[in-house]
């Protein structure tokens, strides 16, 4: 499995069946969505920094709602949560996609405003990398992604949703950057790398989860 962050809260996984996208910028967020093909777009939710699928090459199979589903080799399942600490009554509805394959799983995480409970927790099962949000305001905030990313004790975490060069001034005015969330879990010297390939092997041999820090397509 290949992992490459686009942007924002964007990634393409590699897989040996399929390429899958999840949550494509539009013009909205302030950044140009690279030129993209996949097979697979998923989509947290619908605000125009999340659901670009027109900016994806290609004929992909889009899901952008709750439900279990299997497509190209790939299992899928997205969990109902809220864009909010409100159950929604502030910005909406909000769908995390666990995704599994090649005998691991990948947690997209969203727009999540709020802490999961344990009983969604143990739902959801065992998450070997996660892709979670840390940049406040919109979604959880760097401490709260500290306290989940605890709870759901995955090998790896790749943050994502962060202040960063590039965002339009009204996104990123609210947004805190990715360094207060490294300093949290005591990883504040992670390197950014321009992908994640990794094996069901090398999974395994995490014993404690390691931030992987991806530099942007973008």
């Amino acid at each position: 499995m290949e992992i490459k962050y686009l942007g924002h809260a964007s990634f393409l996984i590699k897989t040996k069946s399929a390429d899958v996208v999840i949550d494509p910028f539009g013009p909205s967020s302030g950044l140009k969505f690279p030129k993209t093909k996949a097979d697979i777009v998923l989509v947290s939710h619908n605000h125009d920094d999340h659901n670009y699928v027109k900016g994806i090459e290609g004929d992909p199979v889009v899901f952008d709602w709750p439900g279990e589903y299997d497509c190209r080799g790939v299992a899928l399942r997205g969990f109902s949560t809220f864009h909010d600490g409100a159950h929604g009554a502030e910005r909406g509805t909000n769908v995390m996609f666990k995704l599994t394959t090649e005998q691991m799983s990948v947690l997209h995480c969203g727009d999540l405003g709020h802490m999961l409970d344990d009983k969604l927790i143990d739902e959801i099962g065992n998450v070997d990398i996660l892709c979670i949000p840390v940049g406040g305001y919109y979604t959880i905030d760097h401490q709260v992604a500290l306290q989940l990313t605890k709870k759901i004790d995955p090998a790896l975490v790749l943050p994502m949703h962060f202040a960063r060069p590039g965002l339009d001034t009204k996104i990123a005015q609210h947004l805190k950057p990715v360094y207060e969330f490294l300093q949290a879990i005591g990883q504040s010297g992670a390197t950014p790398q321009p992908k994640l390939a990794i094996k069901r092997e090398e999974v395994i041999q995490e014993t404690n989860t390691k931030v992987v820090l991806l530099e942007s397509a973008v």
